[in-house]
C-alpha cells in the first residue's frame, strides 16, 4: 500500500515540479521532505486560472514536507498534508505579442499525465484532490506593463505589487463547505454527470506593498527630486514614488473553490469565490495613491489585451473551459493623507466577478461590478463636506435590471447557487456589466457590450478637491481605448442614472466681480447653484434609435439606415434626461416665493428642461475605422431636442450666473492643466499641421428642436429675489437646422428656421402707461388690477394669429416664421462666379400691441432709462460688469489668420482664398411679411382695458386705431445678363421689387356679439376682415449708366397702385384729433427713447444739446398745432355747415351709443357698490372672514376709482 501511495505522490510531483527525479523523493515512515524546489509555472498558471497575458516566471519553494495519514489504510478518508515554509512567486505580463502567441508545449511528463487524467478519475487523482496544503508565507510579486508600453513615460510606469500572505491553508470540504472525510466529500459526485471537488482556502493575514518600477529611476524628473529639488511637477502634483508604500495590511479572507470535471476527469469549470469582511487602508500618501491608480490601470489593460493566443490557453492541460473568479468585500475604507488635503473613501458591499467561457474560436469574458454604497469625504476643508454619496431623499428601486447578455452567463459551476454572503441587500448603488469577446470578431458582431446602472447620487463640487481628483484620474484611470480593443471593433455602452443632484457652493470672494459695487446684491442673494437631473442616460451603440435625427430620410446617411450592416466606421451617440433643472441656492437672510410642492427650501429654480436629448451620428469618409472625431471628410449629424424649456431670470441671477460661468472657466482651465500628459501634448503638436478644410467633415448638419419655450424676466427686491414677472416670452415648435456640404470645388451652406408661434407679454406699468399734460393718471396708479398671487396682470405686446381658414374650409396653422437659406461658396477664387446666395423667408400673423409710449414706460420700469432720460443706474453698472466679465471675450475682434493651419503650404494655395471671396455673385432673396397688424393703444384704451377686461366682449384691435396689411414682400435678384463681367462683383443685386397688398388703417370699432369660437386661446379676438385695402408695387433697377463707377445708383422702373375693392373712409373731427394726439405722444416717446440711446452710447456731446432738446420734444412743436384753437376756430363753422346728412347721422348714432354705454356702466358700478356694502355689513362681525372682508374692501376701492373715471369721461364727452 505504501508503495502505491509513493508512486501516486511521485507522479503528482512530476507534474507540479520543473525537474523531479525519484531519487529526490524518499518516504521515511509517514513523512517526506524536499528542499529548494522550482515549481512548474505553466501548471500553476493553468490551475490558478490566470489570464494568458500573464506568465509565472518564477515559482520557488524552500522546504516541502508531505505527511501521510496516521494509518495508511485511511488514505481514502483522511487527507495527505503538504506543508510549505515559503512560496515565492513572480508573475509578469508578457512584454510583446510574440510571447503571448508562442505555444506552450508541455513536456512528456505533462503529456502523459494529461492523457491519464483524461481517461478517468483514478486513485492518484483522488489522493491529489484530497490533499491539504499549508503554507507559512507566500510572497507574490506582480508586474504589469500595459500603461508603460503605450504611454512611453517612465514616470507613468505601473508600479509593482508585492503581496504577502501568511498562514495559508487549503483543504477539501463537502458541497456545504464543511470538513468531512474524503469519501463523504466525493459522494456528492455520485449519479452526477460531472465530478465536483470543493476546496476552502483561508489565510490569516494579507498585506500589499506597492513598489516603484525600476524604469522610474531612469526618469530625469525622479532623479532631480531625489537630489533634493522640488518634489512637485509643474502642475503641482506629487508623482515621485520613494521606496514603495504599504497599501493594505492585516487582511484576512476566505475563498471557496469549486472544480468541475467531466466524467473522464477532463477539466471543465473552475469557480473561485473570495470573501473579505473588511479592507482598511488608514493612511495613503498622494504619490502612493497615484501609483495605486496606475497599477489598477495597468492591470485592467493587461486583463483585456487583444494580442493574446486563446488557443494556447484552451489547449492547456489543466485550463478549465469555464472559469469564474469573484471577490466580495463587505466594507472598504481608504484614507488619503497629505499635508494639504485629506480624502476618505468608504465603500460598502463591493462585488467583483469575471467569468470566461469559450465562444467558438474566441473567448467571452463577462465582468460584473456591484457597489452597495459609496461615500467620498473631504475632511481637510473647513467645514468638512461629503463630495459623493447616495441620495437620501430618492426612492430606491426594488428590482435589479440585468441586461440580456449577462443572464445565464457563464454556465453554473457551483451547483447549489449563491452563498448567503454573496447576496446583496436591495439594489446596489452601482451595477456594471461588461461582455467582451477575445479576439474581437469582425463586424457586424460586437466586440464589447457594457451596461452601467446607477441609483440616485448626490455630488458636492468643491474646487480644491475637484482639482486633486482630476489630477489623480488623469494619471491613472484614463486609458486610451486603442490600448484595449482594436480600431475595427464594434462596441456598445449604455449608462443610466436614475437621479443626480450636483451642488456647487461658491465663495463670493473668488468671483471676478466680487469686489465691485454692482455685485453687492448678488453676494447677499445667492450662495451657490444646484443641478438636478432625473433619468439621465448616455448611450453609444450602432443600434441607437434617434427621435430628432431622421436618418432614414437623409440620403447622405444611407449606411446608417435601419437594416444596414454596422462596422467601426459608424458611431451613434445619444444622451438625455427626462428632467433637468438648475436652481440658485439663496442665502439664509433672503426669502423668495416658492411653490408649495418644492422639496428643497431656499432654492430658486431658474432653468428647467423636460425630455431633453442630445444625438450624434457620424460616418467616416472612406469606410475605415472612425478614430478621429469629427471624421475628416465624413458625415456628421448633431441634434438637440427639448420638449419644454422654462426659464426664470432676474438681474441679480443673471450677473451671478455670469460670475459663476467665469468661475467655472478658471476651474476648468486648471483641471485641463493638471490633466495634461506627454502623449496628449505630442498629439496636439502633430495635429497642428492638419489643414482646416482637410480636417473638417464634408457633410455636417446641426438641428435644434424645442416644442415649448417659456422665458420669464423677473423683478427682484431686497427682500424677495423671485418677484413678479416683468416680461414673459412664449414660443412653440421651434426648429433650427444648419448644415454644410462639400461638393467638388464648392461648399453648400444651408439653414432652415421654422417657428410655429411666439408671444411676448409685458407687465402693465401701473399708471405710467401714458402722460397727459405731464401728469400721471392717478386713478390707475392707485387701483392696479392684481392676479391670484397679488402681481399685476401681464399684457400681450407681441403675439401671433395662428388660426387660419383654408380654401376648402379646413383649418390649418401657418407658422410664424419660415426661413430657408442656401449659400454656395466656391473653394477656389477662380470659381468665384459660382458664389451664390438664396434666401426665402416668410413671417406671418404678427400682432403688435401698445406703442412707443408704452415702450418708454417699460424702459423706465425696467431701469433701462432713468428719471432724467438717460441710461438708468442699474443699466450703467450692468454694462460695466458685462464689459469686465467673461462675455466681453466673445465680442472682442481679432484678426483671422491662417498661417498656423498648415505647414509647408504655399501662399498661393487656392483654398486659402475661401475667406476672401467677398459678396456672392448671384443673389436671390425673398422676404415676405404676411398678415401683420399694428395696434396703437393710448392711455384711454389702456385704462379701459384695465377695468373692462373681458375677452368675450371685443378684441383689443377693435378698441383702438390699428394698421394692417395682407402682404409686404421684398424680392432682390441678380441680373441674368452680362454675367461674368468683373463689374458684377461690385453690385450682386440689380433688381429689387417691393410689393404691399391689403394695406388698411382702421379706426376703433365697437362690435359685440362675436361668437366664442372666434376667440383664440389667449382671449385676444381677431378681425375676420381679410380683404380690401391698398396695394402698391415698386420695381427698382441698378442704373446701367453708372456701372463703371464705384457708387450704386438706383432707378425706379415702374410703380403700380391699385385697389381690389372700393374704399370708404369715414372719420370725425374728434377721432382725428384723438389720432393726432396719439401720434404726437408716440413721436414724443420715440424722441425721448432715441435721446436715451444716444446718451447710452455717449454721443450727446457730438450731436449737441439743442439737437437733444429737439429729440425730447419731437412732437410738441408739430402735430399738436394742427388742431390747436387758433387754427381750427375760423374754419369750424364752415366745415360744420357743410357736413353731409350721412355724416350727421353717423355722429348722432355714435353719440347715442356712447351715452347708452355710459349709462349701463354707471348702473353696473352702483349695483356692485350696493352689493359690496351689504357684504361688508354681513361679514363685519365674523372674525373668520377677515381675509374675505379685506378683499371686498379692496374691490370697493376699485369701484370708486371706476366711478371717478366714468365721471371724468362723461365730463369730457
Amino acid at each position: 500500500m505504501e508503495a502505491i501511495i509513493a508512486r501516486a505522490l511521485e507522479y503528482t510531483l512530476k507534474y507540479w515540479l520543473k525537474s523531479f527525479s525519484r531519487e529526490q523523493f524518499k518516504l521515511q515512515g509517514r513523512v517526506a521532505q524536499l528542499y529548494n524546489l522550482d515549481l512548474n509555472g505553466e501548471a500553476l498558471h493553468a490551475s490558478m486560472g490566470l489570464p494568458e497575458a500573464l506568465s509565472v516566471t518564477t515559482a520557488k519553494v524552500g522546504k516541502l514536507e508531505i505527511v501521510l495519514p496516521s494509518a495508511v489504510s485511511n488514505i481514502q478518508t483522511e487527507p495527505i498534508v503538504v506543508q510549505v515554509d515559503r512560496l515565492d512567486l513572480v508573475v509578469e505580463e508578457n512584454q510583446d505579442t510574440n510571447a503571448c502567441k508562442s505555444p506552450k508545449t508541455p513536456n512528456s511528463t505533462q503529456s502523459s499525465y494529461s492523457s491519464i487524467k483524461g481517461s478517468g478519475y483514478g486513485f492518484a487523482d483522488k489522493i491529489a484532490d484530497g490533499m491539504t496544503l499549508r503554507v507559512n508565507t507566500v510572497n507574490l510579486l506582480l508586474e504589469t506593463r500595459g500603461i508603460a508600453q503605450r504611454d512611453g513615460g517612465a514616470a507613468w510606469a505601473s508600479p509593482l505589487a508585492s503581496i504577502t500572505i501568511r498562514n495559508l491553508v487549503l483543504y477539501t470540504t463537502n458541497e456545504n463547505w464543511q470538513v468531512v472525510n474524503l469519501k463523504e466529500a466525493r459522494d456528492f459526485s455520485l449519479n452526477k454527470k460531472f465530478i465536483y471537488v470543493f476546496k476552502k482556502l483561508e489565510w490569516e493575514s494579507l498585506s500589499v506593498d506597492l513598489l516603484p518600477h525600476p524604469d522610474m529611476f531612469t526618469d530625469a524628473n525622479i532623479a532631480r527630486m531625489q537630489d533634493g529639488a522640488n518634489q512637485r511637477d509643474d502642475d503641482g502634483a506629487k508623482r515621485a514614488f520613494f521606496g514603495g508604500e504599504r497599501f493594505l495590511e492585516g487582511i484576512s479572507a476566505q475563498a471557496y473553490i469549486t472544480v468541475q470535471r467531466t466524467e473522464l476527469n477532463s477539466p471543465l469549470g473552475l469557480e473561485v469565490q473570495f470573501h473579505i469582511t473588511e479592507a482598511v487602508c488608514p493612511a495613503l500618501s498622494e504619490p502612493g495613491l497615484r501609483a495605486l491608480l496606475r497599477f489598477f490601470s495597468g492591470l485592467y489593460v493587461c486583463l483585456n489585451r487583444e494580442d493574446v493566443d486563446r488557443k494556447a490557453q484552451q489547449e492547456s492541460t489543466e485550463a478549465a473551459r469555464h472559469s469564474l473568479i469573484s471577490l466580495v468585500v463587505d466594507h472598504i475604507f481608504l484614507c488619503i493623507k497629505d499635508a494639504e488635503f485629506q480624502l476618505e473613501l468608504l465603500m460598502q458591499s463591493l462585488i467583483f466577478s469575471r467569468a470566461s467561457g469559450p465562444n467558438g474560436e474566441s473567448t467571452s469574458n463577462l465582468t460584473k461590478v456591484m457597489i452597495g454604497g459609496f461615500f467620498l469625504r473631504d475632511t481637510f476643508s473647513r467645514p468638512q463636506c461629503t463630495l459623493v454619496q447616495p441620495s437620501m431623499m430618492a426612492v430606491m428601486e426594488d428590482h435589479l435590471d440585468i441586461p440580456l447578455f449577462a443572464k445565464d452567463f457563464p454556465p453554473v459551476i457551483y451547483p447549489l447557487g449563491e452563498q448567503q454572503w454573496q447576496l446583496s441587500n436591495g439594489v446596489p448603488l452601482l451595477c456594471l456589466y461588461s461582455l467582451q469577446v477575445k479576439p474581437s470578431p469582425a463586424p457586424p458582431f460586437f466586440s464589447s457590450r457594457t451596461v452601467i446602472n446607477c441609483q440616485p447620487l448626490m455630488i458636492h463640487l468643491q474646487e480644491e478637491s475637484c482639482l486633486r481628483i482630476s489630477s489623480f484620474l488623469a494619471d491613472g484611470i484614463v486609458v486610451n481605448p486603442g490600448a484595449i480593443l482594436p480600431d475595427f471593433s464594434v462596441n456598445s455602452i449604455k449608462f443610466t442614472l436614475k437621479e443626480l443632484d450636483v451642488t456647487v457652493p461658491v465663495d463670493i470672494n473668488k468671483l471676478d466681480n466680487s469686489g465691485t459695487e454692482g455685485s453687492l446684491t448678488s453676494q447677499n442673494s445667492f450662495a451657490g447653484a444646484r443641478l438636478h437631473v432625473e433619468k439621465l442616460f448616455l448611450t453609444e451603440s450602432p443600434s441607437v434609435r434617434f427621435r430628432l435625427l431622421n436618418l432614414e430620410k437623409d440620403p447622405a446617411c444611407f449606411c446608417l439606415w435601419e437594416g444596414q450592416p454596422v462596422d467601426a466606421s459608424q458611431k451613434k451617440f445619444n444622451a438625455g434626461a427626462s428632467n433637468l433643472s438648475l436652481s440658485m441656492e439663496t442665502s439664509t437672510d433672503i426669502t423668495g416665493y416658492q411653490n408649495s410642492g418644492e422639496q428643497n427650501s431656499g432654492l430658486w429654480k431658474c432653468v428647467e428642461l423636460k425630455d431633453v436629448s442630445f444625438e450624434v451620428a457620424m460616418v467616416s469618409a472612406d469606410g475605415n475605422p472612425l478614430t478621429i472625431v469629427p471624421p475628416p471628410g465624413g458625415v456628421v449629424r448633431i441634434g438637440l431636442a427639448c420638449d419644454q424649456y422654462l426659464s426664470n431670470t432676474s438681474v441679480e441671477q443673471l450677473f451671478f450666473v455670469l460670475d459663476l460661468y467665469a468661475y467655472f472657466g478658471r476651474v476648468s482651465e486648471n483641471i485641463v492643466q493638471v490633466g495634461k500628459s506627454k502623449s496628449k501634448t505630442r498629439s496636439n503638436k502633430e495635429s497642428l499641421g492638419i489643414k482646416l478644410m482637410e480636417n473638417a467633415p464634408s457633410d455636417a448638419a446641426v438641428s435644434l428642436a424645442v416644442k415649448d419655450l417659456q422665458l420669464r424676466f423677473l423683478e427682484s427686491t431686497s427682500m424677495n429675489i423671485q418677484g413678479m414677472t416683468l416680461v414673459q416670452f412664449i414660443g412653440e415648435d421651434l426648429f433650427i437646422k444648419v448644415g454644410h456640404r462639400t461638393l467638388g470645388g464648392a461648399t453648400v451652406v444651408s439653414s432652415t428656421l421654422h417657428w410655429e408661434s411666439v408671444e411676448v407679454d409685458c407687465v402693465d406699468t401701473e399708471g405710467n402707461l401714458a402722460h397727459e399734460n405731464g401728469t400721471v393718471l392717478s386713478s390707475v396708479e392707485s387701483s392696479p388690477l392684481v392676479t391670484g398671487i397679488a402681481y399685476p396682470q401681464l399684457r400681450a405686446v407681441f403675439w401671433v394669429n395662428k388660426k387660419k381658414q383654408g380654401l376648402n374650409g379646413n383649418a390649418f396653422v401657418t407658422p410664424f416664421l419660415d426661413m430657408n437659406m442656401v449659400q454656395v461658396i466656391p473653394l477656389s477664387e477662380g470659381d468665384r462666379e459660382g458664389h451664390s446666395l438664396s434666401v426665402s423667408a416668410c413671417i406671418s400673423g404678427i400682432r403688435l400691441g401698445g406703442g412707443m409710449n408704452y415702450a418708454e414706460a417699460l424702459l423706465h420700469r425696467f431701469g433701462i432709462l432713468g428719471p432724467h432720460g438717460g441710461p438708468g443706474e442699474g443699466l450703467s453698472k450692468g454694462i460695466d460688469r458685462l464689459s469686465a466679465g467673461p462675455l466681453s471675450k466673445l465680442f472682442k475682434t481679432s484678426p483671422l489668420t491662417v498661417e498656423n493651419l498648415g505647414q509647408g503650404r504655399s501662399s498661393g494655395d487656392e483654398k486659402d482664398s475661401l475667406l476672401l471671396l467677398g459678396f456672392p455673385d448671384d443673389v436671390d432673396v425673398s422676404v415676405e411679411l404676411k398678415d401683420w397688424l399694428f395696434a396703437l393703444e393710448g392711455a384711454q384704451e389702456m385704462a379701459e382695458r384695465w377695468w373692462f377686461h373681458n375677452p368675450e366682449d371685443v378684441g383689443r384691435e377693435e378698441r383702438c386705431w390699428h394698421t394692417t396689411f395682407q402682404s409686404f414682400q421684398v424680392k432682390s435678384k441678380s441680373s441674368q445678363k452680362g454675367k461674368g463681367k468683373p463689374q458684377m462683383q461690385k453690385f450682386p443685386v440689380e433688381l429689387v421689387i417691393v410689393t404691399v397688398e391689403g394695406l388698411q388703417i382702421l379706426k376703433p370699432q365697437v362690435q359685440k356679439g362675436f361668437p366664442e369660437a372666434v376667440l383664440p386661446a389667449n382671449g385676444i379676438k381677431e378681425s375676420v376682415e381679410t380683404s380690401g385695402g391698398i396695394s402698391v408695387e415698386v420695381r427698382m433697377l441698378v442704373s446701367e449708366d453708372n456701372f463703371e463707377k464705384e457708387t450704386l445708383n438706383w432707378v425706379v422702373e415702374n410703380v403700380k397702385f391699385f385697389v381690389k375693392q372700393p374704399i370708404e373712409a369715414i372719420v370725425t373731427k374728434d377721432e382725428l384729433q384723438h389720432l393726432t394726439f396719439l401720434c404726437k405722444s408716440e413721436v414724443d416717446s420715440m424722441g425721448r427713447i432715441a435721446a436715451g440711446v444716444l446718451r447710452l452710447l455717449k454721443l450727446e456731446k457730438s450731436i449737441g444739446q439743442s439737437a437733444m432738446d429737439q429729440l425730447n420734444n419731437l412732437g410738441s412743436e408739430g402735430l399738436d398745432k394742427i388742431f390747436s384753437p387758433k387754427h381750427s376756430r375760423g374754419s369750424s363753422g364752415g366745415s360744420s355747415s357743410r357736413q353731409s346728412p350721412k355724416l350727421n347721422l353717423i355722429n348722432e348714432s355714435s353719440q347715442t351709443a356712447v351715452e347708452s354705454t355710459m349709462t349701463s356702466l354707471e348702473e353696473a358700478v352702483l349695483d356692485s357698490q350696493a352689493k359690496c356694502a351689504a357684504l361688508i355689513t354681513d361679514l363685519g362681525s365674523s372674525e373668520s372672514y377677515e381675509d374675505h372682508l379685506a378683499h371686498i374692501k379692496q374691490l370697493t376701492q376699485k369701484l370708486e376709482g371706476m366711478q371717478g373715471l366714468l365721471a371724468r369721461l362723461r365730463t369730457q364727452i
